[in-house]
């Protein structure tokens, strides 16, 4: 499969992202963020980092760049996108994805290793996910606290938009599990469509073992495994 990973000014995951899909035996290759077009990808990433340095608020200026609008054309297209902490927060200010990130509970800046649970895991972004349904994988941010109000939350909870929640070892959903404040310790959410995604955690570093965890692959493993589908339907 062919991933296409789009690069900001002030992007930092971008080569993680590369390094994760290429270690998985897949191809994957850079879009700089002043190219009008996404061409050859069967799925594209919106990596982390501090696009335009986070200036005005996280997300907010990488919204206008020039590939936006070929993104927005793709995830309309029924392809499949995940964003990734600050590609969440790309993809909730460009309305591909429900609700909005901001600063964290405590105006902390948070970079830990969390445990995820899997919510919903029918999607192509949490089919393979393990039996246990929980995932040990780094955070790094400082606006990660997400935030929707109550009629959207209950739209996205009947339509099961809600993927990932912030949980402690034994998968319950505690406060002191939340690392920033989240509504219903809501780590990462997906678009009525189902085709795109977004989490504030980095599975592109939870990929390998010798690097203290590999339970992030099961997310790039769930949306190959549907990509892989697709092409032989």
């Amino acid at each position: 499969m062919r991933f296409s990973v789009l690069q900001f000014p002030g992007g930092n995951s971008d080569q993680d992202c590369v390094h994760a899909v290429r270690a998985l035996g897949h191809e994957a290759k850079y879009v700089w963020h002043k190219e009008s077009a996404i061409t050859d990808s069967d799925a594209v990433l919106v990596p982390g980092g501090f696009s335009y340095g986070d200036y005005l608020r996280a997300g907010a200026i990488a919204r206008f760049s020039p590939i936006m609008q070929a993104l927005v054309d793709y995830a309309k297209s029924g392809g499949l996108v995940l964003g990734i902490c600050n590609g969440f927060q790309i993809l909730c200010e460009a309305g591909l994805l429900p609700g909005a990130l901001i600063l964290n509970r405590e105006l902390h800046f948070r970079c830990e290793h969390v445990f995820l649970s899997v919510a919903n895991r029918e999607t192509a972004f949490t089919r393979a996910s393990s039996e246990s349904g929980i995932m040990r994988v780094p955070i790094a941010h400082g606006e990660g606290c997400y935030f929707a109000d109550e009629p959207t939350l209950a739209k996205m909870t009947s339509g099961g938009q809600i993927l990932w929640q912030y949980c402690d070892q034994t998968g319950a959903l505690s406060e002191g599990a939340n690392p920033n404040g989240s509504v219903q310790n809501i780590a990462g959410v997906c678009n009525e469509q189902g085709n795109v995604a977004g989490l504030m955690p980095h599975p592109e570093r939870a990929c390998e073992s010798v690097i203290g965890s590999s339970e992030g692959k099961e997310i790039f493993e769930s949306m190959i495994q549907t990509l892989s589908e697709k092409s032989q339907n």
